[in-house]
């Protein structure tokens, strides 16, 4: 069965952990699925897919608006460090991931915020960004 919403989370998270750029900064096992609690420092993580089902495509196939909220946590050099992910990760989603399982027919991409920890004791830095795609897949 495909669901929209893994596939497109599959593709992002290869594209990142792809880069080269990317795993200088994040080790591919620190880019991961899940809660948006880290466990690893610093680490990217895919959270929070909402999945809006647009309807009929040609030949049977199915159409879905999927997006991702990507979180990017950092705790040495803090903000900036996160910028430094949240740029390097923007560069390598510029072009929609690829796919050998679902057609990406519309791609946003990602635009990121930064906030530092309110804790003054705290030198972490959380970068939210939210990647956008039309997913098509046959039924």
């Amino acid at each position: 069965m495909i669901t929209p919403d893994i596939e497109f989370q599959t593709a992002i998270r290869a594209a990142l952990t792809a880069d080269p750029a990317v795993s200088a900064l994040v080790p591919a096992d620190h880019i991961r699925a899940g809660s948006t609690r880290p466990d690893k420092w610093p680490t990217i993580i895919l959270a929070s897919p909402q999945t809006m089902n647009l309807g009929w495509a040609s030949q049977g196939q199915k159409l879905a608006r999927v997006f991702f909220d990507l979180h990017i946590w950092a705790v040495e050099d803090g903000a900036d460090m996160a910028r430094q992910i949240g740029f390097v990760a923007s560069e390598a989603l510029w072009d929609a991931p690829k796919s050998s399982v679902v057609g990406i027919d519309e791609y946003t991409r990602p635009s990121f915020t930064y906030m530092r920890d309110p804790d003054p004791e705290r030198a972490f830095c959380h970068g939210v960004g939210t990647v956008e795609g039309v997913i098509r897949w046959k039924v």
